[in-house]
């Protein structure tokens, strides 16, 4: 195990499926952190989070739309990927300066190495609450908080925590996909409004690129928690 306060382990992965990804960030936790992964999927697919009943009416749909689905091991409920989304990954050891007692509540700490990196990319965007506008879609919730830019909901995050290590995740779309949206998760015009995407911000670029630039804005913001 790496030393808790030390540098951490950069991964980027360019192409990967939202199940590859899943697995890849449990072997992380395993492994105790520190350490930044971020991810572009290649792939359709719903993910849902571990509380989340098997029979839950949006899963039901995804599969008869032949939609991938995959559990999280991580907390909240569904949310719908699709290929060019990026997803971010940070791994610390549960004695690391940026867990701490209220890691639940630490959104804004252990998330500012992505409002730096979009801040890079000329977006200005902030940790804020839950807009509550919807229980299945995750970024819609009631829970926890989520990345907004402007008064849109651009990004969320959620976590896992096991006796070694804090897993803390997020998801940025790349686009999104509204009518998908709609029929999976019964979202209409003025709920589905609330949400916006990378592209949507006038972020250009290979997600790749954008990927490598967040990691290494994650990296910076865990090794200098300060």
């Amino acid at each position: 195990m790496r030393d808790a306060g030390g540098t951490p382990a950069i991964e980027v992965d360019p192409s990967v499926t939202v199940a590859a990804n899943v697995a890849a960030e449990e072997e992380l936790l395993a492994e105790g952190g520190p350490s930044v992964r971020v991810a572009v999927f290649r792939n359709f697919a719903l993910s849902f989070g571990v509380g989340v009943p098997l029979r839950a009416p949006y899963l039901e749909r995804a599969r008869a739309q032949r939609i991938a689905v995959v559990r999280r091991t991580g907390g909240g409920t569904g949310l719908l990927h699709a290929p060019g989304d990026l997803a971010w990954t940070i791994v610390l050891p549960r004695s690391h300066p940026l867990v701490g007692r209220g890691f639940v509540r630490a959104y804004g700490r252990l998330g500012a190495g992505l409002v730096a990196a979009l801040r890079d990319e000329g977006i200005v965007a902030g940790w804020t609450a839950a807009p509550g506008a919807d229980e299945g879609y995750c970024l819609l919730g009631p829970r926890g908080q989520v990345l907004r830019a402007g008064d849109r909901v651009l990004g969320g995050a959620a976590q896992k925590l096991t006796a070694r290590a804090l897993l803390h995740h997020g998801i940025v779309p790349l686009t999104i996909d509204r009518p998908a949206l709609g029929s999976l998760f019964g979202l209409t015009g003025p709920t589905l409004e609330e949400l916006t995407s990378l592209r949507e911000q006038r972020v250009t670029g290979d997600p790749s690129e954008l990927a490598a630039r967040l990691a290494a804005r994650l990296g910076e913001s865990i090794a200098d928690p300060s």
